[in-house]
């Protein structure tokens, strides 16, 4: 008899990491590099997971993509995926 798979519930972003996140995309929109990462360090793991699945999902690519556009200048990338 087949094991059944229970649904949970994807992870959510706590406020406090959505804070971290828009602090650290500040930062390096300021030109604060330093800052930026400190801000990323702060976010607890289950919260990255539900980052992750949002840009994924939103974005369609990784944090490291998002931020390397938003050092770039695509304003519209970071605007899309934080509102």
């Amino acid at each position: 008899m087949p094991i059944p798979v229970l649904n949970s519930p994807p992870p959510r972003i706590s406020l406090m990491a959505a804070g971290e996140i828009r602090e650290a995309l500040a930062a390096i929109e300021e030109g604060k590099p330093a800052t930026a990462i400190a801000a990323l360090l702060a976010i607890d793991p289950v919260s990255w997971q539900a980052i992750e699945h949002r840009l994924v999902a939103i974005v369609g690519s990784d944090l490291r993509d998002l931020l390397l556009r938003a050092a770039a200048g695509s304003d519209q990338v970071v605007l899309s995926a934080v509102g």
